[in-house]
């Protein structure tokens, strides 16, 4: 629809449509990973409809995108299926990550927009549907990208990439559940995990609205985020997710999670479950100002379930009450006598594994930096990879996490692309010992490596 503008192509996703509906020591504990089936995940026959692209004419209109460079279609495909079929799925999840699902909507403006809306620079701001539709609609002429976003979609899609390799093994059966509306957003959100080999396992919210983040781009390359939670902040607890944390091996909590109260609560049922049925417990840090407000409830998931905890330097801090000048090696010496595996990442500086109290330095992957947004995300998923492929030595794993995030870092975008997830899979082939310790992590083995 090279006519259309942006009002009319949003008018898909109600933000101004009338019937818009608002909405103990651990540091000895036996990481171990089941053995899974690695059964591949079947697309299921659904009915579909095209998302229409806004193009930009004469400056008067916008272009609605989508920001995965490896998908095949250029248009956006939008799933429509009201419930999720349980029927062929494989027998065990390696990986079951657990987060807010956010459709994100990217520009590019200058400082004057901003100013003219009141935005601050560089921030980070939880808006309500009026703020987001007032915002859109200031972006009317603006060309934009929607993409299926979020910081651990970026983690998932990476493992799940890494993970689809021949000659890495088995491919690995990688998922995700949150909360999307049954809205033509959380139909495309599920629709492009999908294409990118990772299941969304949970059910539309009926009548619900799915959340969304506005990232705004000064030519500074500042970056501007407005975030309207949706159902995104529901997480739905029921029988359905209870089996399915019974049969993953990895789970995979996202920080921002932590900022609702009643999904706290929920948060500490489910990693009990996934404690109860021998799954590892992997937390994210996810953003400093959000552990500063909710320091207490990540400690506590922190100190009885987590096994991993994945931060970048100042997190780090955060968690410790460490200040600045300390230096990132300390934190993670500091966190891992709580927590088995301690993943921390420091910019260009390089990164850190800490395990029982020592840390052990990896160097940075040499490259020339494009764009560090999702670096940490794709340094997350480089971990995962090597605890499911059975790695020899953290420092084999590091070194492959490091490469996979100055992959990233070197193009434009979040998401680690098909052909760099095969040849880095295929590189870290040759550093595993054996098939018979893929998916087998105990703290014994820890000790030694």
């Amino acid at each position: 629809m090279a006519e259309s503008t942006l009002m009319a192509a949003l008018s898909l996703v109600s933000p101004f449509s009338t019937n818009y509906r608002p909405l103990s020591s651990l540091s000895t504990r036996r990481l171990v990973v089941p053995s899974s089936s690695h059964a591949r995940y079947p697309v299921r026959s659904t009915t579909h409809h095209r998302m229409p692209l806004c193009s930009s004419s004469n400056g008067s209109s916008s272009i609605i995108e989508d920001d995965d460079e490896d998908d095949d279609d250029d248009d956006v495909v939008l799933d429509t299926v009201d419930d999720v079929s349980f029927s062929n799925l494989p027998d065990r999840w390696d990986v079951l990550g657990l987060g807010q699902a956010m459709v994100d909507f990217s520009g590019t403006v200058d400082d004057e927009f901003l100013m003219r809306l009141g935005l601050e620079k560089g921030t980070r701001k939880v808006v309500n549907h009026e703020e987001r539709g007032r915002v859109l609609q200031a972006m009317d002429g603006c060309s934009y990208k929607a993409a299926a976003g979020g910081s651990l979609s970026n983690t998932l899609v990476a493992l799940a990439r890494l993970g689809g390799h021949p000659m890495s093994g088995a491919p690995l059966n990688v998922a995700m559940a949150g909360s999307i509306g049954g809205d033509p957003l959380g139909g495309f959100y599920r629709t492009k995990l999908r294409r990118a080999n990772v299941s969304f396992l949970s059910a539309p919210v009926k009548d619900g609205t799915t959340g969304t983040v506005i990232v705004l781009t000064t030519s500074d390359a500042q970056r501007t985020m407005l975030a309207y939670q949706g159902t995104s902040s529901y997480i739905k607890y029921d029988s359905s997710m209870e089996s399915i944390i019974s049969k993953t091996n990895i789970l995979v909590i996202e920080g921002y999670l932590f900022e609702f109260p009643d999904t706290i609560k929920t948060i500490k049922k489910i990693c009990q479950v996934a404690r109860d049925n021998g799954a590892l417990v992997a937390v994210t840090a996810s953003d400093v100002t959000c552990i500063e407000r909710h320091y207490d409830d990540f400690w506590e998931i922190m100190e009885n379930y987590a096994d991993i905890v994945f931060a970048n330097s100042d997190e780090a801090r955060t968690f410790c009450h460490f200040s600045s000048g300390e230096s990132p090696i300390s934190a993670t010496r500091y966190l891992s006598h709580f927590v088995p595996l301690v993943s921390v990442t420091d910019g260009q500086q390089g990164s850190y594994i800490g395990v029982k109290g020592e840390a052990l330095y990896i160097p940075p992957s040499p490259c020339t930096p494009v764009d560090t947004c999702g670096a940490g995300d794709a340094y997350a998923s480089g971990i995962l990879y090597g605890l499911l492929r059975g790695a020899s030595d953290w420092k084999g794993m590091g070194s492959l996490a490091a490469r996979v995030a100055a992959t990233v870092v070197g193009q434009q975008g979040t998401r680690l692309r098909v052909q760099d997830a095969a040849r880095l899979a295929k590189s870290f082939t040759f550093n595993v010992e054996s098939p018979s310790r893929q998916s087998d992590v105990g703290s014994d083995q820890i000790s030694s490596l």
